[in-house]
């Protein structure tokens, strides 16, 4: 029997951060896999001589995209790459939430504003559109651990548009969402699937406090607990990936929940790149992992 060669993709400002991945090396070597921690832009490697390489903490990857991309393209034709490249590039910006819209998922109310775009007028028509709502929320279109998102009072609008402005100086598409206030109490409810099939939910923390900076760090720092989602929350999970517009299923996907003013659910983000999958809340979540990634090595490229 072969043994298996799996890559676990991160990066070197990413070292020791990646609350996952021992957990993961431990129940892939035990479930036979010979394993690397690797990291993306590492020049030297030969990408062909692993079966699988998979995205864990590529987390530089938001300032760093054209490069990574470029990287996404020569790795994935030497070796199998989880999620397919496909995939990954659809959910690396986020208006693929515009995608999910039309499909009918639910999704917390968003716009964009382009590169080249008026910002004051996208600004102005956000608040417009949204008149009801006291907090609004700015975040680069390419993000992610809420880097570069801050929550913003709807009366502060110069300090709103100098941070939509900042980030399309900077090249970056943005994206506009009303700050749903549940979450302040009920916090996010994150759902890990592995192979389309559920496998454990977490409740997350709000994140973004008004008057607070944006992080500058890789992540914000999060409050984790266990947590069983509701019927409602599994059925707009389920939803959410059959609207993928990519065969499936994936091999991992994390699904992120809030609530609205109503009480319904609505997708917050679709993780589909490099998720945390908080293996440490999920009892045999890390094996059930490593049986989905090694079930992928079985498989035809």
């Amino acid at each position: 029997m072969i043994t298996p060669r799996i890559a676990l993709v991160t990066t070197r400002a990413a070292r020791g951060l990646d609350d996952d991945m021992e957990p993961l090396v431990d129940a892939l070597t035990q479930a036979g896999a010979q394993v690397a921690v690797v990291d993306w832009d590492d020049a030297t490697l030969d990408w062909a001589a692993f079966e699988l390489a998979v995205l864990r903490s590529p987390w530089d990857y938001t300032q760093r995209t054209d490069e990574f991309l470029a990287w996404l393209d020569r790795a994935s034709a030497l070796t199998r790459m989880l999620n397919p490249p496909d995939v990954l590039r659809w959910n690396a910006d986020k208006h693929y939430l515009a995608d999910l819209d039309r499909a009918g998922v639910a999704i917390v109310p968003s716009r964009f504003v382009d590169v080249g775009d008026d910002a004051a007028a996208a600004v102005d028509a956000f608040l417009g559109d949204f008149p009801t709502f006291a907090d609004i929320v700015v975040k680069p279109c390419i993000g992610a651990g809420s880097r570069d998102a801050q929550r913003h009072a709807r009366d502060s609008r110069a300090a709103m548009l100098a941070h939509v402005e900042r980030l399309l100086a900077a090249g970056r598409e943005v994206l506009l969402q009303p700050y749903l206030a549940r979450v302040d109490e009920a916090g996010e409810t994150a759902l890990m699937h592995f192979d389309g099939r559920f496998s454990h939910a977490i409740r997350k923390g709000p994140l973004l406090r008004r008057g607070n900076d944006p992080t500058r760090a890789l992540f914000a720092p999060e409050h984790i607990t266990p947590r069983t989602p509701g019927a409602d929350e599994l059925e707009l999970a389920r939803r959410a990936l059959a609207a993928i517009p990519f065969a499936g299923p994936l091999a991992y996907a994390r699904v992120d929940l809030i609530r609205d003013v109503d009480g319904a659910p609505v997708l917050l983000e679709l993780e589909l790149a490099e998720p945390s999958l908080f293996f440490a809340h999920g009892e045999a979540s890390a094996a059930r992992f490593a049986d989905a990634l090694l079930a992928q090595t079985r498989q035809p490229r």
